[in-house]
Formats: structure tokens, C-alpha cells, sequence
């Protein structure tokens, strides 16, 4: 923080710039969040590099035991666009996407309201919902199978705002519809680690993801 001081008077500016920046950084100092997703600065080191957890870039994963990692990659660019984790034998899965987001406000309300304007524009409705993140929304969208037959697929959106970042996660199949069956995606959900960086990104801009070291390893080996 730069703080201008008057040519009379030096002593007392001092203490007055020393005053106000410590109230600033009181006042401008976030209380800890008490459950997850987290920002890399609520997280130890420690905790970052632990061996359960998996890097990928802007966010940082801990499945469950039989949780399938997923990776939806832009076949142009070859940038990794969102993390899917499933689990086939509950028939569920879990889509993770971070954006960018302002430092002084989150922008899930206004993407919230965005994403039920398309659903509706798809057919289909949105309805809010008060969960265990917050505000979400229910989707019920029609969809077209392999087989040409449209039906009816219900998808829960979760999104957090986090410090400069949004976070925003999709619940999908059976954890979608029934409340047990979308425990084991909030816990996961709950334990996701967001990695902002320090770079100036616009607003909505996708965080990058990448491959896990192993994965990059095993497809140079492949080739």
C-alpha cells in the first residue's frame, strides 16, 4: 500500500498512514471459511502437495475411493475445459469448472441467472434452491439420446464465489435426483482447492486446467 504524505507535519502523516493501514488489512482480511471449496491461500503448503490430492492447475481434487477422473479436453486447442469425476457403480458424476471472477464482488448471481435464462431457452426449467453451498439451481433440460429419443435430464449447478474466482460445479445423474446418491459429490466437492494465481484475468475467463504429471507421462509413453 503507497501511501502519500504532506511536505508539513511528516511525523503525524506517518502515524496517521500507520493507523490506517492497519485498520485497512484488519477490515480487508477475510474470516476463514469453515468448510470447503477452499482458496489456495486458506491451505498449507503441505496440504497442497499432499499425495491424495491431484494437481490440476487452477484446482486442485480429492476423489473417493472407485471415483473416476475425467477430462473434458478441446480437441482444437487441446486445453482441458472442465474436470468430470464419476462414480459409475452410483451412477453419478460431478463437473468442475473455476472462472475468473472481480476482487470486490462474485458473479454467481448474475451466471446463475444466465444459466436458467438458457435452460428455458433449451425447453427446459430452472428452478433455485437453497443448498448446502448456498443458492443453486435444478435444471431439467430435454436431451437428445444415442438412440434420437429425447428425454427429460436433471442436473443440479452449484457455484461458490471465492476470492477473485467462481467455482462452479454440476451435479450429475442419480446425485442429481436423490439426496444420498449426491453426499459423496459434496464431499468431494467440499474438499476441491481453487488456485487463483496472481495474473490479471477478465472476468468470466476460465481458470487453466491441465493434465496430472502422470497423465502427461502416460500419453508421451503411448506415443
Amino acid at each position: 500500500m503507497i501511501f502519500r504524505r504532506k511536505a508539513k507535519n511528516e511525523d503525524l502523516d506517518t502515524t496517521e498512514a500507520t493507523v490506517t493501514e492497519a485498520v485497512e488489512a484488519e477490515a480487508g482480511t477475510p474470516e476463514p471459511r469453515a468448510e470447503g471449496p477452499f482458496d489456495s491461500s486458506e491451505v498449507d503448503a503441505k496440504d497442497l502437495e499432499a499425495e491424495d490430492r491431484i494437481d490440476l492447475g487452477a484446482l486442485v481434487v480429492t476423489g473417493l475411493p472407485g471415483m473416476q477422473l475425467q477430462l473434458q479436453v478441446d480437441e482444437q486447442s487441446g486445453q482441458v475445459q472442465a474436470i468430470l469425476l464419476v462414480l459409475e457403480e452410483q451412477e453419478a458424476a460431478l463437473e468442475l469448472r473455476a472462472f475468473a471472477a472481480p476482487k470486490k464482488s462474485g458473479i454467481w448471481d448474475e451466471v446463475r441467472r444466465e444459466i436458467a435464462a438458457e435452460a428455458s431457452r433449451m425447453g427446459g426449467t430452472a428452478t433455485e434452491t437453497d443448498g448446502p453451498f448456498g443458492v443453486e439451481l435444478v435444471l431439467v433440460v430435454p436431451v437428445e439420446g444415442p438412440d434420437g429419443q429425447i428425454f427429460s435430464q436433471t442436473s443440479r449447478v452449484i457455484g461458490v464465489d471465492g476470492p477473485r474466482w467462481l467455482l462452479r460445479a454440476t451435479v450429475l445423474g442419480r446425485a442429481a435426483v436423490e439426496p444420498e446418491a449426491a453426499l459423496p459429490m459434496e464431499e468431494t466437492l467440499r474438499k476441491v482447492i481453487v488456485v487463483r494465481g496472481d495474473e490479471p484475468m477478465a472476468p468470466r475467463e476460465s481458470l487453466p486446467l491441465r493434465l496430472p504429471p502422470n497423465a502427461q507421462l502416460a500419453a508421451e509413453d503411448q506415443a
